[in-house]
């Protein structure tokens, strides 16, 4: 340990510690002092607008609660509009997700009649692209968005892979959503993805943090770990933090897992990750003190608690 060494006070900020205007989460390259992730988290009331410009980043919008009209700026003013149906908790299955490049100008609304929503927008820094290697405006479906049963036993997890490395929506950003059922481990064994190897891909990741009530709405609870790989002075981690609803952690950089979700109460987080490579790839090592659990998977059932919602 030394005094440089990043900690909780450093890479874990509770919910609302970087709220920015109607952003009660707004974690930019430059809020994180890093080079090309970002993700933001916004409620809207009812009929509420919320006017996006996503200059030199790409983003994903993505409904947390509730559903949006999105109205993005198109060429000669000719708007397109998009119905994302969304859903009623991030715990009642994936959701329609839309991509918008850099550059892009979008207006966010809620519907006047309903209960609001609630929207995350996970992001990388790319510059605007030249045609040819700009990504379009996509909507992905729900039907289009896979849903993965990861690990095993008490370390099963839903992942849900809506811009994940294998699928071509984004030029540099990789972001899905991973839920955690009450009891378990996810993230786990700990893992890195902190330098370009055969083996690696450099990559900053953001967790944006919710996590399911107790039966009378009694808030729950949630812990992730962060640690360091190696004796360099500038790579020294300690992050061992409880998080509670709509926190986020900073990963710049170490091994990270396990995130553990309390019994009786699910986890969920929206991982965002980018970095300095063109080929958009996630490879990640994991830690060798612990890489022998993914062997004692096979003789294990998944949880069937898993897939949640909708997803069954």
């Amino acid at each position: 340990m030394t005094s440089s060494t990043a900690s909780n006070a450093d890479l874990h900020l509770p919910a609302g510690a970087a709220a920015d205007g109607v952003w009660d989460v707004r974690v930019t390259p430059e809020v994180a002092g890093w080079g090309w992730t970002s993700l933001r988290a916004a409620d809207l009331a009812p009929g509420q607008e919320v006017h996006l410009d996503t200059g030199d980043d790409e983003v994903v919008l993505v409904p947390l609660r509730g559903g949006l009209t999105v109205v993005v700026e198109g060429a000669a003013g000719q708007d397109d509009r998009y119905e994302l149906t969304g859903r009623a908790s991030v715990f009642a299955g994936p959701t329609d997700v839309l991509y918008l490049p850099a550059g892009s100008k979008a207006v966010l609304s809620a519907s006047p009649d309903g209960d609001g929503a609630r929207v995350g927008v996970p992001g990388a820094k790319t510059g605007v692209l030249p045609d040819g290697v700009r990504k379009p405006v996509r909507h992905i479906g729900v039907d289009e968005v896979a849903v993965e049963l990861r690990g095993a036993g008490t370390c099963t997890r839903e992942v849900r892979n809506f811009a994940s490395a294998d699928v071509d929506v984004a030029s540099k950003l990789v972001a899905v959503e991973v839920v955690t059922p009450g009891g378990n481990w996810s993230s786990y064994p700990p893992h890195k993805h902190d330098e370009t190897t055969e083996h690696e891909s450099e990559l900053e990741e953001v967790y944006y943090f919710e996590v399911a009530p107790g039966p009378s709405g009694e808030p729950g609870v949630g812990y992730h770990r962060t640690y360091s790989t190696s004796d360099r002075e500038d790579r020294q981690i300690d992050v061992l933090a409880e998080v509670r609803d709509r926190d986020t952690v900073l990963v710049p950089h170490g091994w990270h897992g396990p995130c553990m979700a309390a019994p009786g109460n699910h986890l969920y987080y929206l991982n965002a990750m980018a970095g300095p490579a063109d080929d958009r790839a996630w490879r990640i090592v994991d830690d060798p003190d612990h890489a022998w659990v993914r062997s004692t998977w096979a003789d294990q059932p998944t949880d069937p608690r898993l897939p949640l919602g909708d997803a069954r």
